[in-house]
């Protein structure tokens, strides 16, 4: 509560929130905006790098080092760049409409804007989800659009999750490889091998298969097994399995294995020449009534030597492609497409041994100088500060500290400026954390404001040029000019009026950016503006018009045309914000009519949040009888959450969003189908399968941040379905009988933000780890300027260091902390790979990422197989 208490001042006759954010807009509508219209000017505005997180947050149990449970968090940083030297397309018109999707192994979960007519398309698109489950590749696919027949494939890219790290952070250049059948593989295989101890034959049992591909929405299984050698080749197959990716097949068969031979002791041996040379081949495929024939998934070779002394074999496959499948493609016939892949994995322990770095992180706000605190050595020892923003932001907001440390480290950046005009303009970390906190707490409160207005632009097309150069023949430029006003006066009046909606938190930290430069500056009465107008129109509002992919405000990059319109706007928009004192209020009174004042209140508006088509289960049905899945198009804006027959007819159910008590996961048992989440209403749960696990967390988010004021949110669920009078997770009958497990459930409103402390501090101390050699060059930097009082050595004029004494023994400590939590690191590795077997359901044998990491262990560590 004193946080909250120093911030609660504000000027007379204004309310707090509306003080703390806008009181800029006092002086702005009373005529003081001044900007030449005919000086429009290209912009390139700085936008702190969104990229795609592909984290993979499941939470996978390792090996135990006394109460320590490992998770294992890998995350991953994609944008899809250009594609070129596409192959024309075979006919008269060479050009294609090309776009790219991006897979994990062959889910898609993300696709980009079409470019139409080109061999060399340009997406320049970022993505971002957080990815539920272990993949084996991250493959991106070029596709041809045909608008009569079903999209051909023109080549991919597949980079092996072992392998990204080669790419980390680099814009890469990849050939696009051939599309076939044979190469498309995914899932594993669970065989057991066995040699009769009675008879010369050995016994194959075919157990189970799991994480298969679906193929056009369906997947009929079932397995081919042979036995190869230099002269013979038998082959059986087992039952096809209907509709599962996961199918148990539990069969058995058996193969004679030696050379018949007299009657002797050795009847009953098996030759070791001839197991040797013999190899079993297990092939997966999916039964099709199509002309073209059966599907390959994916097969296995295994040697019989790996029956050994013991005849017994047991273990995991992972399905590997056919040799020499599919037709022969000249790689360069395909070409390129550029990528940019930054790739991180973090080992994430019980929280108690995060407590010593968390808790220097959390007092950062307390130390004096700020500058010796963890946080901010943090800042300076990582080469971007970005890097170092992202987690500081997202512990800080988890704890609720977020705050009073971007106040203390703004007040002394604001102390340590000169020029009032250059206020809060670096890329200092202080200016990194309010970036980073606007986009996580904000991210509502922008759709809120802004998405009906850009929906808008970028559907209606109006030409906005007002450059003679660019202009076309057919446009006139007055009327370009009027619809470009049109347009800048209803953003700039939706903006300037969104007070009462901007996050709490927000307000908090502009409220203390104003007082701290009013204080600094106060001869400059304008400088408590713009200090606060650097960030909310120059870093948040304008980038967002500019790039309105990249901040969840439309779907993909926007056509050039309307690109070029949004770019005027996001000049105009800049340039509105970072005034402060208007000179020429006649230019603003020729070019544009005062901001509208009848404005209609965005409060009382439907905003359309998401949209899709996905599989809903019926309410109400029985199990059997009329059909229990249908393809339904959902809806959700912040009034209800509907679904309708098809796109543009009637709704057939609305659920209003107050009546949404909580949004989880249906486990997949229920009705054996992936990616299904339920939304629980006070009479029934509703039952959805989303078209892939990215889309589900999506669909999960937007729902509990939507509902997640609801007063009467649950706090108890049942994971599993009702079915056959009895729920499947804990078997009570009454179907109104309260949940078996917690909820997941959310954090207050205004900061909408699912946040793991103990990842994001895992995070930090990765850095901290990192940068070691920074931190202990820092301590000497310490030392010396402790002890000499000339000038600064270059070597370490690029540290900020006010308090030699204090930064030093923050030092100490932090690097105290970053060695203890590198010896359980080491502990952990060292035992988890003397209790991994490789064959096992974990790392099926031709796991070579988990390969990989054995290879870069000390010689000393042991694991079996």
């Amino acid at each position: 509560m004193g946080v909250r208490k120093k911030f609660q001042s504000g000027p007379v006759g204004i309310s707090n929130q509306f003080a703390r954010v806008f009181v800029l807009q006092v002086e702005w509508t009373i005529g003081k905006l001044s900007f030449l219209v005919r000086t429009f000017t290209r912009i390139k505005a700085e936008i702190a790098q969104q990229s795609i997180v592909a984290s993979d947050s499941h939470k996978q149990n390792g090996g135990v080092i006394g109460a320590c449970t490992d998770n294992l968090s890998p995350s991953s940083f994609l944008c899809a760049g250009e594609a070129k030297n596409i192959p024309p397309y075979p006919g008269p018109n060479k050009m294609r409409d090309c776009y790219c999707t991006v897979n994990l192994d062959r889910e898609e979960v993300f696709r980009t804007k079409i470019v139409e007519k080109s061999l060399c398309p340009f997406y320049g698109e970022d993505f971002y989800c957080e990815i539920p489950r272990t993949f084996r590749h991250l493959s991106f696919y070029i596709f041809d659009r045909d608008v009569f027949r079903r999209d051909s494939s023109i080549g991919k890219v597949a980079v092996k999750k072992e392998d990204l790290q080669k790419y980390h952070g680099k814009d890469t250049w990849f050939q696009l490889q051939p599309v076939s059948a044979d190469s498309e593989v995914q899932g594993k295989v669970h065989l057991e091998l066995r040699l009769s101890e009675v008879i010369t034959d050995s016994g194959v049992i075919m157990l189970e298969c799991q994480g298969l591909p679906i193929i056009n929405g369906q997947c009929d299984p079932y397995a081919a097994v042979s036995l190869l050698g230099p002269s013979r080749s038998e082959a059986k197959k087992t039952k096809v399995k209907r509709k599962t990716n996961n199918p148990q097949f539990e069969e058995v068969f058996y193969f004679e294995v030696t050379r018949p031979l007299s009657y002797t002791k050795r009847q009953f041996d098996v030759e070791e020449e001839d197991v040797d040379k013999l190899a079993l081949r297990v092939d997966l495929w999916n039964a099709s009534n199509l002309k073209f024939g059966d599907e390959f998934l994916g097969g296995v070779r295994v040697p019989l030597r790996v029956l050994g002394q013991a005849g017994v074999h047991d273990a995991w496959y992972f399905l590997q492609p056919r040799e020499n499948g599919g037709k022969s493609v000249k790689v360069e016939d395909l070409g390129s497409l550029r990528l940019n892949i930054v790739y991180t994995e973090d080992h994430v322990f019980p929280s108690e041994h995060y407590n010593p770095l968390r808790d220097l992180l959390l007092d950062s706000a307390n130390v004096e100088p700020v500058s010796a605190s963890t946080a901010h050595i943090l800042g300076e020892v990582c080469r971007e500060k970005q890097e170092a923003a992202i987690p500081l932001v997202r512990l800080f907001l988890h704890y609720g500290k977020v705050v009073p440390f971007i106040s203390a480290i703004a007040h002394a950046e604001v102390n340590r400026t000169q020029d009032p005009n250059t206020i809060f303009r670096g890329n200092s970390l202080t200016s990194k954390c309010i970036d980073e906190t606007m986009k996580l707490a904000g991210m509502h409160y922008l759709q809120v404001t802004l998405k009906p207005i850009v929906d808008e632009i970028c559907t209606e097309h109006k030409p906005c040029e007002i450059d003679p150069v660019k202009l076309k023949e057919s446009e006139n430029l007055e009327t370009n000019r009027e619809n470009l006003r049109q347009y800048v006066d209803r953003i700039f009046n939706v903006i300037t009026t969104s007070g009462v909606r901007c996050p709490t938190v927000m307000c908090d930290i502009f409220f203390s950016l104003r007082e701290s430069a009013a204080t600094r500056f106060q001869v400059d009465q304008d400088v408590r503006y713009t200090a606060v107008s650097s960030f909310i129109f120059l870093r948040f509002f304008a980038p967002a018009i500019l790039s309105p992919n990249l901040f969840h405000l439309r779907p993909h990059h926007p056509d050039p045309a309307t690109s070029r319109t949004l770019t005027l706007i996001s000049k105009t928009i800049q340039t509105l914000g970072s005034l402060a004192k208007s000179k020429s209020v006649s230019v603003v009174a020729q070019s544009f009519s005062p901001l509208q004042t009848n404005h209609l209140s965005l409060v009382h508006l439907c905003f359309l949040f998401r949209r899709r088509f996905m599989i809903k289960r019926a309410q109400g049905r029985k199990r059997f009888g009329m059909k229990n899945f249908k393809k339904r198009w959902f809806r959700l804006t912040n009034h209800e959450f509907t679904y309708h027959k098809t796109k543009g007819e009637g709704a057939l159910c609305s659920i209003p969003i107050e009546n949404i008590l909580a949004v989880e996961r249906l486990e997949e048992e229920s009705f054996k189908m992936k990616n299904m989440f339920q939304v629980i209403q006070p009479e029934r749960a509703l039952y959805i399968q989303a078209n892939n696990c990215v889309e589900a967390r999506d669909w999960i988010d937007i729902l509990t941040k939507v509902s997640q004021c609801n007063r009467k949110r649950l706090s108890t669920y049942h994971p599993s379905a009702y079915l056959n009078g009895h729920w499947l997770c804990c078997k009570h009958s009454a179907d109104t009988a309260p949940g078996c497990t917690p909820c997941t459930g959310g954090l207050p409103a205004n900061i909408q933000l699912d946040v793991d402390g103990d990842r994001e501090t895992e995070r930090i101390y990765s850095l901290f780890s990192t940068y070691m050699t920074k931190l202990i060059k820092m301590q000497e930097a310490c030392g010396s300027k402790s002890v000499y009082d000339g000038p600064e050595q270059e070597e370490y004029s690029s540290f900020v260091i006010d308090d030699p004494q204090e930064t030093y023994k923050t030092l100490k400590q932090i690097i105290s902390a970053v060695q203890t939590l590198e010896q359980q690191h080491t502990k952990y590795k060292r035992d988890k790979f003397k209790k991994t077997k490789i064959g096992s359901q974990e790392h099926p044998i031709g796991d070579k990422s988990f390969q990989c990491y054995v290879h870069q262990q000390p010689e000393n560590t042991t694991y079996s197989i």
